[in-house]
């Protein structure tokens, strides 16, 4: 199946492009990677009457380091994300999890500012970038404005942006992030769409005790969503078998998943759960060994 007729625009510059987001106002949309929006347009799920190829705006394609500020530019490609060696040193979480995105070929296409605003829940990069409390930068023709990844997800597939805005970078500041990180997840298949994913970053002193923390889980809402009750009960605790149990099943219970083709609502829960706790684990004795502590339960 084709898809639709509509009116091709390929802008080289970003104010031509808010132009033309402007211009063609609800009946037009971006296409970077393609990954989501060709096979959409391809079973005629959608149709539109004008699409703006945004590939030609390299000066959206960056990754930098200012200031203690992470800054990734939404044109930079998913597999340019995984091989970075500023990304791994400053924010490894995100080289932890992108290798999960599909294939090497849907990696080389598949833009990072395309993640976050199709904001699928089950998606590695929305959820790293929420559990690294990230800002994204909305630009128009009119106007900039900064939204915390947090308050950017309004429901299934449903962002904080209007049509006639785009997202030209997103930022995280790397300074004071914990040192533990862990990113998680089940499919059904290497490749699959994530059944449930965790990613998990904590601090601990020399004693083994959690000083700070953020847990984020996706895959059992409309979106990623921040675990913070399960992660209130570790603060201030040395990690244990019963308090991991304890904090597992607190960040279950505050899920809502639903069950599909692919899982049972009770699957999910039951998978929430689980790795919940691999990847608080892992970032504890990843926290422990930067300090030299060893591992521990």
């Amino acid at each position: 199946m084709k898809p639709a007729s509509f009116n091709y625009y390929r802008p080289s510059t970003l104010e031509e492009t808010l132009q033309l987001l402007q211009d063609c106002g609800d009946e037009g949309k971006l296409i970077a990677g393609g990954q989501s929006l060709i096979p959409i347009l391809n079973m005629r799920l959608s149709s539109l009457e004008h699409v703006i190829d945004i590939n030609g705006l390299r000066e959206l394609d960056f990754i930098r380091l200012e200031e203690g500020i992470l800054k990734i530019g939404g044109l930079c490609r998913q597999r340019s994300l995984e091989k970075s060696p500023t990304v791994k040193e400053v924010a490894p979480l995100l080289s932890e999890a992108v290798p999960f995105i599909g294939h090497v070929q849907t990696r080389n296409r598949g833009t990072v500012g395309g993640s976050l605003v199709h904001a699928d829940p089950t998606a590695e990069i929305p959820l790293s970038l929420l559990a690294l409390d990230a800002t994204a930068i909305i630009q128009s023709a009119e106007e900039t404005r900064e939204v915390p990844v947090q308050d950017f997800f309004i429901t299934y597939l449903t962002t904080d942006i209007a049509p006639t805005e785009m997202l030209t970078e997103i930022q995280i500041p790397v300074d004071a992030l914990p040192k533990g990180y862990a990113f998680v997840e089940f499919s059904r298949r290497h490749g699959d769409f994530a059944l449930v994913a965790a990613a998990c970053l904590l601090d601990t002193d020399e004693d083994g005790t959690i000083t700070a923390g953020r847990l984020a889980i996706g895959g059992v809402d409309a979106v990623p969503m921040i675990a913070q009750e399960a992660m209130d009960v570790l603060l201030g605790e040395k990690l244990t078998d019963a308090l991991l149990e304890e904090a597992g099943q607190i960040a279950a219970e505050n899920t809502d998943p639903e069950g599909d083709l692919h899982a049972s609502r009770e699957y999910r829960l039951h998978l929430a759960k689980v790795f919940t706790k691999r990847a608080i684990r892992k970032a504890y004795e990843r926290s422990l060994q930067k300090l030299g502590g060893g591992t521990q339960p």
